[in-house]
């Protein structure tokens, strides 16, 4: 441990003798580079910055009124527009207007200009304020060789981005307006065009469609009720058909029975054809009461005796004969019955009776034709409705794909009608400049003092570098002269152990000389110091 620090102490102690002998290397070597770099500094070119800070406004009125095109926040849309506003032309427009960079545009290429002018702008976002996620700011900054040129570029440059502002928003609004127009007319032509096939499709399937099933449902019950009225009224009238036909085939036999009575005048049968409907009549009933014997009243042949029966009993109803004022004439005795002439088989044949009953038959078949037509054009009637209500779910299921499309059509239709309309208030704020924009809170400054070059900086600088470099003379200066100073440098240059040691011996005449060359020296080392105070005061007073 000891061997350690005595290697260190020795060590120290030769940097502190090596500093001392080169003393005049370090200082003369740091006054020099000190002063150098101040020369130097003064002759570079002042060079002034101006800057100026935007602050995003929002727009004037309440976002729930009117919504912005936009919502982009600055930070995203600031790279964007400095782009825009520090594109080649506009900043070659500007070097042309200013004058900017006349030496160097003698030799230098536009695009070399272009590169100078955007080392000399800067942009930046500020710290966000409180309240906002991102920036809300951000400050431009133009540095030229004069005060007022930094602060005329730098004003132009803000006011390029104020109006490239304006103009995005504005652009951007119209062209979203634009946009969702051309969206609003195709949206409203689909819906034309759906609602075009939706009436065609109600007036094509008019009666078929499902709002009307109801009415269909109620027009088809009362056809349906028509049509059995209908179908009873033909069956009634069948039913007299076939009466009236029985009546007249009956009066026909009972007439021709009367005639052969009278061809063979027999006066003891009754010659009249009322007696001879009233004796069939009796033989039909005598008919009747030996089927009763065996059948009940309800069976089929009991049943058609009957209708014989009511049909002969109609028939000698209307043969009875009568007087002239109306009255059924009794029946006459059998005696005054054979003193009565016979009657003629001319007389049989125009009887009003056969003609009225021929009369009603033909009105009877004019009656069923007309009921037959009916029930035919009362069955088409049925047909179509019944048909209207087969196809009522196919057409409700078609109804329903068109309607939706409508509604959906209609929902889109409506949705961009209200964001067009948005949109064009939207537009209309920021042609009125009442939408977000930019606002200057801190207009170009007149820089007083140059922003570069930093003398005081490479001052100091200087005199750091000023030392290092004199360490690095002093070292050089060292080694190329080498000497042994103390008895541990002859030890450790030959590695032999030394025997003899001479005293220093200094006569009283350089004593005094070593006195007077040591205070020349501090007043000289004085002197540099102050040297190099003095220009850093000048530095520090002279920026």
């Amino acid at each position: 441990m000891p061997e350690a620090e005595s290697s260190l102490k020795d060590k120290l102690d030769s940097i502190v003798r090596l500093l001392t002998r080169r003393r005049w290397y370090i200082l003369s070597v740091a006054v020099l580079t000190v002063l150098a770099v101040v020369a130097v500094s003064y002759r570079l070119p002042n060079r002034y910055t101006s800057d100026a800070t935007l602050f995003v406004v929002e727009q004037q009125v309440p976002q729930r009124y009117v919504t912005p095109t936009s919502t982009t926040e600055l930070a995203d849309a600031l790279p964007a527009m400095t782009q825009q506003v520090l594109s080649r032309s506009r900043l070659l427009e500007l070097v042309e207007q200013f004058d900017l960079y006349s030496p160097q545009r003698k030799h230098l290429l536009p695009e070399e200009v272009d590169a100078l002018m955007r080392q000399d702008i800067k942009i930046e976002p500020l710290t966000p304020t409180p309240g906002h996620k991102d920036s809300n700011a951000f400050k431009i900054s133009f540095t030229a060789p004069r005060a007022i040129l930094a602060q005329a570029v730098t004003s132009k440059l803000t006011s390029l981005f104020i109006q490239e502002n304006l103009k995005t928003r504005e652009d951007q609004a119209r062209n979203t307006t634009d946009f969702l127009r051309e969206r609003l007319e195709t949206a409203r032509q689909k819906l034309d065009k759906q609602e075009t096939l939706l009436r065609d499709f109600k007036t094509t399937h008019l009666g078929e469609l499902p709002e009307q099933q109801q009415g269909n449902l109620a027009i088809l019950g009362g056809a349906q009720r028509e049509l059995q009225n209908i179908s009873a009224s033909l069956e009634r009238a069948q039913q007299q058909r076939a009466y009236l036909e029985s009546l007249i085939n009956s009066y026909r036999r009972l007439m021709s029975r009367a005639q052969t009575d009278i061809g063979a005048s027999a006066p003891s049968r009754g010659a009249t054809p009322y007696e001879a409907a009233q004796a069939e009549l009796s033989h039909l009933k005598l008919e009747r009461a030996k089927l009763l014997m065996t059948f009940r009243p309800g069976y089929p042949d009991v049943v058609a005796i009957d209708r014989q029966i009511a049909a002969m009993q109609a028939l000698a109803d209307s043969l009875k004969p009568k007087t002239t004022d109306g009255t059924e004439i009794a029946a006459s005795k059998p005696a005054e019955a054979a003193s009565k002439p016979p009657a003629t088989s001319a007389e049989l044949k125009e009887d009003s009776s056969l003609a009225q009953l021929n009369s009603q038959l033909e009105s009877n078949h004019l009656e069923i034709a007309n009921l037959l037509n009916d029930e035919d054009r009362q069955k088409a009637f049925v047909a179509e409705y019944q048909s209207r209500l087969n196809l009522t779910p196919v057409r409700e299921q078609e109804l329903a794909s068109i309607v939706r499309d409508y509604e959906l059509l209609k929902q889109e239709y409506a949705d961009l009608l209200g964001k067009e309309q948005q949109s064009q208030l939207a537009m209309s704020l920021e042609q009125q400049q009442a939408g977000q924009q930019f606002r200057l809170v801190e207009p170009p400054s007149l820089p007083a003092l140059p922003s570069s070059p930093h003398r005081l900086k490479m001052s100091l600088g200087g005199i750091g570098a000023g030392l290092l470099l004199g360490f690095v003379v002093a070292g050089l200066a060292e080694f190329k002269r080498p000497a042994f100073y103390t008895e541990r440098d002859v030890i450790n240059h030959f590695a032999i152990p030394l025997v003899v040691g001479l005293p220093l011996l200094v006569s009283p005449k350089e004593a005094r000389g070593r006195v007077t060359r040591q205070i020349f020296q501090w007043i000289a080392a004085v002197m540099l110091v102050n040297l190099v105070l003095v220009a850093e005061a000048w530095v520090y007073r002279h920026p």
